[in-house]
């Protein structure tokens, strides 16, 4: 039986008909007139008290063959007393073909039959928060409601009784009902001891208690013809089991209540983040996991202690916003598409137009301005419902949600540099123009009631971005014309932007495309730098490389990350396709303070960030450590045998040169030595071994030259930037198989999330524990 079979037996559906009656009989029903397949249960159309179900015993003379082997278990072992079941608390996950049943954690378990009891005495339901607070049951109701992010409320469920088909591979809960008229029945039977009764319900489905470990739920025979009852109504019955203790599930570990850091994760094209076709949320949700089981085991001293709770991650989901309703988009794309190889051009109109639709200025700020307001959206109702948090937030790109952010961070404002004589982009002198003069000047006359009638002048005026705009009614072209006049307002002439200026940050002169050397100051360029940092976006008409980013107004994070983290990052690819030639080592992101590209060596999307810093070094990436303190084993023994051929190369040519220097030596008649003086004389041992030695301190000179100290500037504080995974044993087979795995491999991956980890609590002045072996 499928897993949506068998939901129907044990879901809303499985619950017998109260409205229809029936008289307790005493006739003696062989269970053999009942016996058929699980497959399609009819038990869960309706709800049944025991009063209405027909209860008879089963007479020892005959059994029939499906039950003779169960009715000999256990038969003169003598029952226990009653005890009541202990109820424990599931909820339903609902995917595309069928549900599954899920139990909650003991701990969100306790809570929720704490609240059943309560709300039994009090009209007014109870909402208790599950999961990490990221769900909201409301216990009356019975219903799973998300807390950030959009999804379908489920059910939940009080689960006493469950059963499994012969097909199934894990048991479902019986409806609460269902499940009340087995418990009174069992009770009875356990109470009279009075076994081997059958409870007959009015759909034709039997349930026959043979004894306390052995509980069967036949299904009534289908029509049959002359022929007999057809194959598949001959499987065995279901199993029925009493209490979550007799089932084999495993139930989840409950969540530390303190929250020492909060993460926002941003997907990259498309709304699937895996082979699988999940989302977002899904993959997050995994992350989450393997973040929980590794502070379990490298933090486990650090938990007990009190020092370490657990890390937040909240999913960020842009693509709905911008394929949804609100722009058209897809519309406008379905119409121009063509019909031929239909799924191809679907998945390209989901997912590969993504990248294109970032650079457009358009859609561009569509993508910006949903993630920036979800992040904002997000952090506030954390803080809402965590009133106690006081720790710092990072953020995570994936793919292109890592170009986004560092676009985005690349743009914010930091008010401690305002403070500093920087201005800050709020501030500007606009005064020199009332709000009349710049409509009149733009011939938006039109337009000056709209805004007096909000209270808008030229200083609230610089504050507002495309959307506020957009919502006071202003069409896409006067908004265009009045964002363009704020910016051009915002950068001073003085320093206009040199023609073909190539570097991000500030530094020494740069060399233009036409080969001459820029006039500007490098105080000068810092300053203009700075200013463009903190403005709202770049504009062209000053800014005619730089980074190239698409000419928006960049929004701002209502916090300051503490480290961004891209995964599979294509940021350095896209940085050179904008004509950005290098990146200064002064630069640093105006708000955050540490940045860390991770990459999977097999990534087909990911480029490297640390080149455009040094280039004149020809450095590795610093390899990720494996979350079980070594190194995987294939690459072990790939450095061993590397450094073994090193040297016996050394080694091998270390011993012919010295071989031939003593042949090639002249021999002359030597001066008699004098007594106190030294000889050279030495054996042809103490030669090779000097020679050896010579050579020895020959390569580690080199070694030390060769490994200077490289700075890697202000970007991550100093610090290596670039990380690289471990690939497994089987990837290093061949790389191409494993390539698109690789860029979506991020979400399951321990490495990286210990390396998050490490990150985080290393800020904190928490040490990684050596995980135990």
């Amino acid at each position: 039986m499928s897993s949506s079979q068998g939901d129907r037996g044990g879901l809303s559906q499985a619950a017998p008909n109260n409205n229809t009656t029936a008289t307790t009989q005493d006739e003696f029903d062989s269970p053999s007139q009942t016996a058929a397949t699980c497959n399609t249960p009819e038990a869960s159309k309706a709800e049944l008290s025991l009063a209405e179900a027909q209860v008879s015993p089963v007479l020892d003379e005959v059994s029939p063959s499906s039950t003779s082997s169960f009715e000999m278990l256990d038969m003169e072992s003598v029952p226990p007393p009653y005890q009541e079941v202990q109820p424990h608390w599931f909820f339903c996950r609902q995917a595309d073909d069928s549900d599954s049943w899920h139990p909650f954690s003991r701990e969100d378990s306790d809570k929720l039959e704490n609240a059943f009891h309560t709300v039994k005495e009090q009209q007014k339901d109870i909402v208790v928060a599950v999961e990490g607070e990221r769900y909201d049951v409301y216990v009356k109701k019975r219903m799973r409601f998300a807390v950030y992010w959009d999804q379908t409320p489920t059910e939940v469920r009080r689960c006493t009784w469950f059963y499994k088909g012969d097909k199934d591979t894990r048991f479902f809960p019986y409806s609460e009902d269902f499940s009340s008229r087995l418990e009174e029945a069992y009770m009875i039977a356990v109470t009279l001891d009075e076994w081997k009764r059958k409870l007959h319900f009015p759909t034709g489905e039997t349930v026959i208690l043979h004894n306390p470990k052995l509980i069967m739920h036949y299904q009534p025979i289908g029509l049959q013809d002359e022929w007999g009852p057809s194959p598949s109504e001959q499987l065995r019955p279901c199993t029925v089991k009493r209490g979550v203790e007799n089932i084999s599930v495993e139930i989840p570990d409950g969540e530390p209540e303190k929250v020492d850091h909060l993460v926002f994760m941003v997907h990259g094209i498309g709304p699937a983040c895996d082979l699988r076709f999940r989302s977002i949320i899904q993959c997050v949700n995994d992350f989450r996991g393997v973040s929980l089981s590794l502070l379990a085991s490298h933090y486990r001293r650090s938990q007990q202690e009190g020092q370490v709770g657990r890390v937040e991650f909240l999913p960020v989901n842009w693509h709905s916003a911008l394929h949804g309703d609100a722009t058209g988009v897809d519309e406008d794309i379905q119409r121009i598409t063509l019909p031929s190889i239909s799924r191809l051009r679907h998945f390209t109109n989901d997912t590969l137009l993504d990248l294109f639709f970032y650079n457009s200025p358009t859609y561009c700020q569509t993508i910006v301005d949903t993630v920036a307001s979800e992040i904002n959206r997000l952090h506030a109702l954390f803080k809402q419902r965590h009133p106690e948090f006081d720790g710092k937030t990072s953020v995570v790109g994936h793919s292109l949600g890592s170009l986004i952010l560092f676009d985005l961070l690349t743009n914010q404002r930091n008010r401690s540099r305002a403070k500093d004589g920087v201005p800050s982009g709020e501030h500007c002198a606009l005064n020199s123009d009332t709000l009349e003069q710049m409509l009149t000047k733009l011939n938006l006359q039109q337009y000056l009631q709209i805004l007096l009638a909000e209270n808008v002048d030229m200083e609230s005026l610089a504050l507002c971005q495309d959307s506020d705009l957009r919502n006071l009614g202003i069409p896409l072209g006067p908004r265009k014309k009045i964002l363009h006049y704020i910016r051009k307002k915002r950068l001073p002439e003085d320093y206009g932007m040199a023609p073909g200026y190539q570097t991000l940050g500030s530094g020494p002169p740069q060399v233009t495309r036409e080969g001459n050397q820029s006039s500007e100051s490098p105080d000068q360029k810092s300053l203009l730098h700075k200013r463009l940092s903190t403005t709202g976006a770049v504009d062209y008409e000053y800014f005619d490389v730089g980074i190239g980013q698409v000419s928006i107004d960049y929004p701002q994070l209502a916090f300051y990350p503490e480290t961004f983290f891209a995964f599979g990052s294509p940021i350095g690819m896209f940085l050179t396709v904008r004509g950005l030639k290098r990146i200064d080592p002064n630069y640093s992101f105006p708000t955050c303070k540490s940045f860390y590209n991770i990459y999977h060596p097999y990534d087909p999307v990911a480029y490297r960030i640390e080149p455009m810093i040094v280039s004149e070094v020809d450095l590795e990436p610093m390899l990720i450590p494996h979350h079980k303190g070594r190194k995987r084993m294939h690459l072990e023994l790939k450095e061993s045998l590397t450094r073994m051929s090193m040297d016996l190369k050394n080694n091998v040519l270390g011993s012919l040169r010295t071989a031939w220097q003593s042949f090639t030596r002249p021999v002359a008649a030597l001066p008699p030595v004098e007594e106190g003086e030294a000889t050279n004389d030495t054996s042809p041992q103490e030669d090779q071994a000097a020679g050896v030695s010579t050579e020895a301190e020959c390569s580690e000179s080199v070694e030390q030259i060769e490994e200077p100290e490289i700075e890697m500037g202000m970007l991550n504080g100093g610090r290596r930037i670039d990380c690289v995974l471990q690939e497994k044993p089987i990837e290093s087979f061949n790389e191409y198989l494993f390539a698109i795995q690789s860029h979506l491999c991020y979400w399951e991956s321990e490495d990286t999330a210990l390396l998050l980890l490490k990150e985080i609590y290393d800020n904190l002045g928490v040490a990684l524990e050596q995980p135990q072996q």
